[in-house]
């Protein structure tokens, strides 16, 4: 009992310091600043790495390609830069998908470190400040929607899973997560869609249908390679900041993969809007 009480309100002291913070820019720029920190942290002791060059590449970036272009509202020679950087990202994301289906292990070399650190935990921070600029005008309320889905996405996978799920996802990487748990995740993540939609401008229903399944696809993606990251470090958790749930990275580990898909999405909109 106390257990569960400890991890409601670990859980609910996270979601609303990141909802109060959604609505000031520059309160959401410091708060991921310092969970990007975190959470490069964490990554580095999973992944094994001592160097200090990460956080000063995380900074490098999130001050360039997202303080520069939220704050200062501007895109003059980054708007092409911002979209290499989002096809190396998505590049990353997919070989890592690759070998979550391929490999018995992440090959893990020097030079993987150091693109993973880079393109897998720093960039997701950059496109998650980024999201919120939609249209180059500030607006929490496609990325707020866009936590809210993942997680109705996580909650429900886990009740249907309990409940209902026979049919394992991937056991020798998460022995819980059962494929009826996916489907049920995915479900209600498109129910949760138009609900978001109706009391959202930004995006029509339709859009937000096929964000719903962008975010519990590669949002259910993300959450496993992140377990078997944990697996080949040996760790249940990425962390212990946050009392009965582990570490930053395990609770973000869904939004900062989906990043930038939900990034790529929401430029193919701007160019056939």
């Amino acid at each position: 009992m106390k257990e569960t009480l400890i991890r409601a309100l670990s859980g609910l002291i996270y979601v609303l310091l990141l909802i109060a913070c959604l609505f000031n820019e520059h309160a959401l720029i410091i708060l991921f600043f310092g969970f990007g920190l975190i959470c490069m942290g964490e990554f580095k002791k999973l992944i094994q790495l001592r160097s200090i060059i990460p956080y000063f590449l995380f900074i490098l970036l999130y001050l360039v390609f997202g303080y520069w272009q939220l704050v200062l509202n501007t895109n003059t020679g980054l708007d092409e830069a911002t979209q290499i950087l989002m096809v190396i990202t998505i590049f990353v994301e997919l070989f890592l998908i690759k070998d979550l289906f391929s490999e018995k292990t992440i090959p893990l070399f020097s030079s993987k470190r150091f693109i993973l650190t880079t393109f897998y935990i720093s960039s997701a921070f950059v496109f998650l400040i980024l999201i919120a600029n939609y249209h180059h005008t500030y607006n929490p309320s496609i990325l707020l929607g866009s936590f809210i889905l993942v997680w109705i996405n996580d909650s429900f996978a886990y009740l249907v899973g309990k409940n209902f799920g026979k049919q394992k996802l991937f056991e020798k990487i998460s022995p819980k997560k059962t494929v009826e748990g996916f489907l049920g995740g995915l479900f209600f993540s498109c129910i949760a869609s138009y609900f978001i939609a109706t009391f959202t401008e930004t995006l029509n229903f339709t859009n937000w249908l096929i964000l719903s399944i962008i975010i519990s696809v590669f949002g259910t993606l993300g959450d496993l390679i992140e377990s078997k990251f944990k697996r080949q470090a040996n760790v249940k958790d990425s962390g212990i900041i946050m009392p009965g749930h582990g570490g930053l990275l395990d609770r973000l580990d869904s939004i900062i993969f989906a990043a930038p898909f939900i990034y790529l999405f929401l430029r193919i909109l701007q160019y056939v809007s």
